[in-house]
């Protein structure tokens, strides 16, 4: 489905996601994030959507990134808070002032791993969550916000 032509999603990255493709890849699968990222732009273009990319370990940069989608160059943002998610209440209200489609994904199930893990401190404040899915869950995560803005 194509969408308005004009669309740009900000996909934000969380911590350790750098080391995909290293890390536990009986968990997070054997491509990189340049792998993700240059196959979410890919999908993108095909759908009339801008990609931008943005990868951090530091919560600080996570917020002032998301604060820059305060600005009104995105139509919506993907976001991956990785460990994050479980622990930044400076992240989830970050999100909280966003006006527009935010989509959480994980790439692991993170309902079937650790207890610690189940708890999205972040889950409350953004339009929808997809998890469990690797990769796909991003490209789904496009989709969802295409639709969204294409749909008003």
């Amino acid at each position: 489905m194509a969408v308005e032509t004009g669309v740009k999603v900000l996909v934000i990255h969380g911590p350790n996601l750098d080391m995909l493709g290293k890390r536990e890849p009986e968990v997070y699968g054997r491509e990189t994030l340049a792998d993700i990222d240059g196959e979410l732009r890919e999908f993108g273009q095909s759908r009339g959507i801008e990609v931008e990319t943005f990868q951090s370990n530091s919560e600080s940069a996570i917020v002032e990134k998301i604060h820059d989608a305060l600005l009104g160059e995105y139509s919506g943002v993907v976001i991956n808070p990785a460990a994050y998610t479980h622990t930044s209440v400076a992240i989830r209200d970050a999100l909280a002032m966003l006006e527009l489609p935010v989509v959480e994904v994980h790439l692991s199930n993170i309902y079937k791993r650790e207890p610690f893990r189940h708890k999205s401190l972040t889950s409350g404040v953004v339009t929808g969550q997809i998890s469990g899915l690797g990769k796909n869950g991003y490209i789904l995560a496009l989709q969802a916000i295409g639709m969204l803005v294409s749909n008003g």
